[in-house]
């Protein structure tokens, strides 16, 4: 594997958005989102994902320069308009902003709508853990998946993002509703790889771990089947209905159109550090306390690869 340095990266990156019409701060800012997320491993939403930015860019799905507005505050709940602005960008805002209001209420949330892809949703939980806030956040995309019973793509995937902060290092949930995202999908078939699992239908109705057969078909699968669809339904039901801003069967399907989604962030202060402290780490010890599956291995918690793989 070929490996260049960070700084590289971001540089490349934040020359690229400068001559895109982002200001010089929002360049370097929305780079290192992108790199970070390649940094961390998460590789189909960092510089694999950069490319199709870039297009929305140019197409004028994304405007360089928007910044999120407020239009209404009801006490710990805010409604945003993103302004089609740089979807990294603008949830980075709401999230910031759903901590702000936490901090002096306990709880913050922001509905933001009319925004757009936010790249990779765990950014997000890991920007309110390491702040030591507990996070909740998703979003609505694109009609991508049947839901259960179906055969035509309706409901979307809208990864759900759960964060919980630790001093060893935070615990984040970052999960589509499909058992496989799309871009997981295409890395595994540009590999050559089949899936580890089944991760959808092929055109003939059955169950398959054949990326390609996957993709021609359009039927990835959901998460916990009929639960996942039902949860991919209500994600995008309280999103909108928060927002009053766009639905999935509302949202272009198509990849380089995909814009005016609406977003929740939900941001939560712990009462007492020490004691989330000493209970997130006893929960943390009782899964490493598990015997593995395979032996020589050990069971981790949810982000704790991503450290390593950031170490």
């Amino acid at each position: 594997m070929q490996r260049i340095p960070f700084a590289e990266v971001h540089q490349a990156l934040a020359r690229i958005l400068a001559g895109l019409g982002f200001t010089a701060p929002r360049a370097e800012f929305c780079a290192s989102l992108f790199a970070e997320t390649t940094r961390d491993g998460v590789y189909t939403h960092g510089l694999q994902r950069f490319p199709r930015f870039v297009r929305t860019i140019r197409n004028g799905s994304v405007d360089p320069s928007a910044e999120p507005v407020l239009q209404v505050g009801m006490g710990a709940l805010e409604r945003w308009d993103g302004c089609s602005g740089p979807g990294n960008l603008n949830a980075w805002a709401a999230m910031e902003r759903a901590m702000e209001l936490a901090r002096g209420q306990g709880i913050g949330c922001v509905a933001l709508a009319n925004t757009n892809h936010w790249m990779r949703g765990g950014t997000y939980g890991w920007q309110a853990a390491e702040a030591g806030f507990l996070a909740i956040c998703w979003t609505n995309t694109m009609p991508n998946l049947p839901p259960w019973g179906g055969i035509d793509p309706a409901i979307g995937n809208n990864p759900l993002v759960l964060a919980a902060p630790r001093p060893e290092g935070p615990v984040v949930l970052d999960i589509a509703m499909s058992q496989f995202s799309y871009g997981a999908i295409e890395s595994h078939r540009r590999r050559g790889e089949m899936l580890p699992v089944d991760g959808g239908f092929d055109t003939e109705g059955n169950l398959t771990r054949d990326p390609a057969a996957i993709e021609r078909s359009q039927r990835a699968l959901p998460i916990g089947y009929w639960k996942g669809s039902g949860l991919s339904v209500l994600l995008d039901m309280f999103a909108a209905v928060l927002t009053l801003g766009r639905s999935t069967h509302q949202i272009p399907a198509d990849s380089l159109r995909e814009t005016g989604v609406s977003q929740i962030f939900l941001a939560f202060r712990p009462e007492s550090g020490e004691q989330a402290a000493r209970i997130a780490g006893e929960i943390v010890a009782s899964i490493h306390a598990c015997a593995p599956a395979q032996p020589g291995s050990r069971v981790r918690y949810p982000g704790e690869q991503t450290l390593r793989i950031r170490e």
